[in-house]
């Protein structure tokens, strides 16, 4: 059974490879459809990334649209060396990919990251006990660590959780949630 980080990264990054585009768009929409039910809303400030279309990750512009619907304050990230900044995501900013296909702020607001109540949290596969696999740079790690004890961290995923993940570490955070199409897992 394939179990380690990278043989999962491989392994699910091919089959997310094979989500046609109408399976993308459409799962998207009933994980966002999903995150309404998460005992959440009363927070007031929500940290997203923004999608990498080309890998096929979980597109978040439905999650994004529901967080402007609901007046939520809406917080992006931006790679910076080994670390991330994070903006506020308003009417004025601009995008722009980075080298690696991440969309990015070009400008904006700088936020605090102990401000910050909610994030959604880039997946490639979860485990049944919150563990996820990456991209294994550990951007979301090192951020997650500087959060408050009290962040919600909710992975997005298109694929069911997994029994286990062999080789995680102290330094891996584990999730609070994981929205599927299909449900809510909470550990």
């Amino acid at each position: 059974m394939i179990t380690t980080k990278e043989k999962l990264r491989l392994k699910y990054i091919k089959k997310r490879l094979n989500i046609s585009d109408f399976e993308r768009k459409l799962w998207s929409k009933e994980i966002a459809n999903q995150c309404l039910k998460l005992p959440i809303w009363h927070n007031k400030i929500f940290h997203i990334f923004l999608s990498i279309y080309k890998n096929k990750e979980v597109d978040t512009d439905p999650l994004v649209s529901l967080l402007k619907d609901k007046n939520k304050k809406i917080i992006i990230p931006k790679i910076n060396g080994l670390n991330l900044n994070h903006y506020v995501y308003e009417k004025n900013i601009l995008i722009k990919k980075n080298n690696l296909g991440i969309p990015e702020p070009l400008n904006g607001n700088k936020i605090k990251i102990n401000l910050i109540e909610v994030v959604f949290v880039p997946l490639i596969i979860v485990d049944k006990i919150g563990n996820r696999v990456g991209y294994g740079k550990g951007y979301y790690d090192r951020f997650l660590n500087k959060c408050d004890k009290k962040v919600i961290k909710v992975g997005l995923s298109f694929f069911d959780i997994i029994e286990k993940i062999e080789d995680t570490t102290y330094s891996d955070i584990k999730l609070n949630y994981c929205i599927t199409p299909k449900k809510i897992i909470k550990f």
